[in-house]
């Protein structure tokens, strides 16, 4: 590893050339199936014909202007979003993270415009919003935060999934919002009780507060919807897009509705590189691919089926928590931590991850066929029956 780097990432020993569709090679030649798209970003798997045209064409016509001019692929992806996500207004950023502290910018703007001098947010337990300063004080991880206080103040923290603890702040008159994720990636997984996001729809129409969904993994087609909260038949208020949107190329957007689209204004908030040319436009040619291939609906197909598969051949195995997913965000839980299973599916020529220390989180593109899903059922629920065997008999 070079010393040039500095060393934030634990990286694995092995560094990729080339990718094709579900696969990628490294240098030494060698075939892996990706059943984790870079942490759910390459939703169209790799090198997908449609992006690279985007790319190609747009890189050699016009790359990047600013923001001080108006950009027309950048109001063209703005207006098919709004009107996937029906929504009103969107603000374009880099990255997940940066979609994030736009929200939280906006619902503090919001609170201060109604006169609450310390507005503050709800945010959850084992949650995930990002890394910088602010995101990671949202963040409901510990680990994340250690060593960066002192840290951002204006959060209050509940259980997620937990809707009386919820309930229980809406006497506070500072409370602006509530910042959630429909379903916790990096938390491992979880998926809440099927009312809990019409719940705090209800509570925030009663309190007059934003709901804010982070829907930076969730979205973009992954959970068998264009995004997760659809599956509830509620409208956010705010909510964040990053990952599958750019397959690859750093985007990031920020959407608002009603009067939380009317917040920022000029020069309240900017991003020098966010939504120029480039991603604009890769951004279309991913929303038209996943239209045009009904990607969303094969990805709630394939989840449903890569889930009962799972069930059948993990039956009865001693070890296994539990199974649960939505689309194709799936998690196997066991009773214990299992991070080495990352470097045996590696040996195997399989990619994938673990989240929370002990669930096995896999997030494959949602082109992947039958076959290729079947490969991953059968790979992951090999490694884990050998692993749960191993420490049984140890």
């Amino acid at each position: 590893m070079s010393d040039a780097l500095m060393p934030t990432y634990n990286r694995l020993p092995i560094e990729f050339v080339r990718g094709q569709g579900v696969h990628l090679w490294d240098s030494e030649g060698r075939e892996y199936l990706d059943a984790l798209s870079g942490i759910a970003v390459c939703g169209l798997g790799h090198a997908h014909p449609a992006v690279a045209e985007a790319l190609c064409e747009q890189a050699q016509t016009l790359i990047h202007t600013s923001n001080v001019y108006r950009i027309p692929h950048q109001e063209q992806l703005g207006q098919r979003l709004c009107a996937l996500a029906d929504m009103d207004r969107v603000f374009f950023s880099n990255s997940g993270a940066e979609a994030n502290e736009a929200a939280i910018k906006l619902a503090r703007r919001y609170g201060r415009q109604r006169g609450i001098e310390t507005p503050r947010i709800v945010v959850m337990e084992t949650s995930f919003h990002g890394r910088t300063l602010a995101t990671l004080t949202a963040t409901g991880n510990p680990k994340v935060q250690a060593g960066f206080e002192p840290l951002v103040e204006g959060f209050v923290r509940v259980p997620y999934d937990d809707l009386s603890a919820v309930e229980q702040l809406a006497g506070d008159g500072d409370i602006v919002a509530i910042l959630v994720e429909p379903v916790q990636g990096e938390g491992g997984i979880n998926i809440p009780a099927p009312d809990y996001l019409n719940g705090l729809r209800a509570l925030c129409d009663r309190t007059g507060w934003l709901l804010m969904l982070d829907e930076i993994q969730t979205g973009m087609g992954r959970s068998g919807r264009w995004f997760a909260h659809q599956h509830n038949g509620i409208r956010p208020d705010v909510m964040t897009l990053a990952k599958a949107l750019g397959n690859g190329v750093p985007i990031g957007a920020c959407l608002a509705r009603g009067p939380a689209a009317e917040v920022l204004g000029p020069g309240t908030h900017g991003s020098t590189y966010g939504g120029n040319p480039l991603v604009c436009r890769t951004g279309l040619a991913v929303i038209d691919t996943l239209e045009t291939q009904n990607l969303p609906a094969r990805a709630a197909e394939l989840g449903e089926r890569m889930q009962s598969t799972f069930r059948d051949r993990l039956a009865g195995v001693n070890g296994v928590k539990a199974i649960r997913g939505l689309g194709l965000l799936l998690g196997i839980e066991l009773d214990r931590p299992c991070g080495v299973l990352v470097g045996r599916a590696l040996e195997k020529g399989l990619l994938i991850n673990v989240t929370a220390e002990c669930v096995v989180r896999l997030l494959p593109p949602l082109i992947i066929t039958n076959d290729e899903a079947d490969q991953i059922v059968n790979g992951v629920s090999d490694l884990v029956i050998e692993l749960l065997a191993e420490e049984t008999a140890a």
